[in-house]
């Protein structure tokens, strides 16, 4: 079966449009009919594909460029199929059924895909693999991982814990910056206001006494000239330098030095470190425990954790396993790595019991950014106020030092 998008109008004449799962266009138009929506057009969709029709006639749907495939969708997805698998319901049932279930049209799309793949012969890690934007490394090679052993519904409902955890990482690093950024462009735009629309008038004042203004208010007036007569020269100057950050970053060096100044900014450098530390042990884990051999997880995990430094470190660890060493003596070395986490992988390879405690590891690491992230989110607010007043305190400053050197002057 395919996926078909459809316009239709309902019983009441009003326009519905949608996605169908069936056979061909004409058993999609009379599964539309059975529902009582009649359709005016239908064309099947694929996945990644955003247009239809051929020459003069094609259409571009661009809504399609703005549809992903959230992590909560395919944490709920994989929830759901680790269920009908673990219920005994054949694999290509087990997806029908997801098609069925899923709300995500791109989700939808690809999952009939997967399908197709997989009633033709495919194993379902070779035809995810197929669609590498929704299904990372990590995903195929765990449902490889848990086809080979025969435990794929265990596999998934790792899987799936491994990604809300995951997502509720990510959310809490996200409320934590998400309030100062919010109190800084309210704070930012306040004073632009007070620049533009208050000291200009000011200015008219001053100007009438013609004295010698303080130095303070000099300064206060030619910032406030300057953003009033050239803020198309600033707006240019705040582009050109972001684009030309931005082409830095992207190149081997900068990306470097990104990644390492990301692990030493005051404040945030620590909470960095410890996610990706946290996001390692966590990854590493999951794959170990789902049956991924060590060295094939090593390679994963140098992608998860999304920082150059750390993933030279993970790399290097990765060369000593190929030859027959310990994986903690580099990450130990490299002094990326805190002490507890290197410490705990030495006593896990030699006990045998590495993966309980990367988890262990993992949740000490989680329960330390939960408490940064609160003593952050804690102080950013009084540094805030902090930071307003003192602006609001100059401005106040430049403003009554000429009006009480005036009144001295008359007295």
């Amino acid at each position: 079966m395919a996926v078909f998008e459809y316009k239709a109008f309902d019983a009441a004449g009003g326009p519905v449009t949608g996605v169908i799962d069936a056979e061909s266009p004409k058993s999609a138009r009379a599964k539309l009919r059975r529902q009582a929506v009649f359709p005016t057009d239908v064309w099947e969709q694929k996945a990644g594909k955003a247009t239809r029709g051929k020459g003069i006639n094609v259409e571009i749907d661009f809504s399609r460029f703005l549809q992903r495939v959230k992590v909560q969708d395919l944490a709920a997805m994989t929830s759901q199929l680790a269920t009908l698998i673990g219920a005994g319901i054949p694999m290509v049932e087990a997806l029908s059924a997801l098609v069925d279930q899923v709300d995500n049209p791109a989700l939808k799309l690809v999952l009939v895909e997967v399908r197709e793949d997989v009633n033709q012969g495919d194993g379902l890690a070779k035809a995810m693999r197929k669609h590498p934007k929704v299904f990372g490394n990590l995903y195929v090679n765990m449902v490889a991982a848990g086809e080979q052993s025969g435990a794929l519904d265990t596999v998934l409902s790792r899987l799936t814990d491994y990604t809300e955890s995951q997502v509720k990482l990510r959310g809490k690093v996200t409320s934590a910056l998400m309030y100062p950024l919010l109190m800084g462009g309210v704070s930012g735009l306040i004073v632009v206001g007070l620049f533009v629309g208050v000291i200009p008038r000011i200015r008219r004042i001053f100007d009438s006494f013609d004295a010698v203004l303080p130095l303070i208010t000099r300064i206060l007036l030619w910032v406030s000239d300057s953003i009033i007569g050239y803020w198309w020269a600033l707006l240019i100057l705040g582009a050109g330098a972001a684009y030309g950050a931005w082409r830095y970053v992207r190149t081997p060096r900068g990306r470097r030095r990104w990644h390492q100044a990301k692990l030493t900014l005051p404040l945030f450098g620590k909470v960095n470190r410890l996610v990706a530390v946290s996001r390692f042990c966590r990854t590493l884990s999951t794959l170990l425990d789902s049956g991924v051999p060590i060295l094939t997880a090593v390679g994963i995990v140098k992608t998860v954790v999304e920082n150059d430094i750390l993933a030279e470190a993970i790399e290097n660890a990765g060369r000593n396993i190929r030859e027959g060493q310990s994986i903690a003596g580099p990450l130990k070395a490299s002094g990326q790595f805190p002490p507890l986490v290197t410490h705990m992988i030495a006593i896990g390879e030699k006990t045998g019991e590495l993966e309980p405690m990367l988890s262990k590891v993992a949740d000490s690491y989680d329960q330390q950014v939960d408490n940064i992230i609160g003593a952050l989110t804690s102080l950013m607010e009084p540094i805030l106020i902090l930071v307003m007043g003192g602006v609001v305190t100059i401005v106040a400053l430049a403003i009554l030092l000429p009006m009480l050197n005036l009144s001295h002057v008359a007295v």
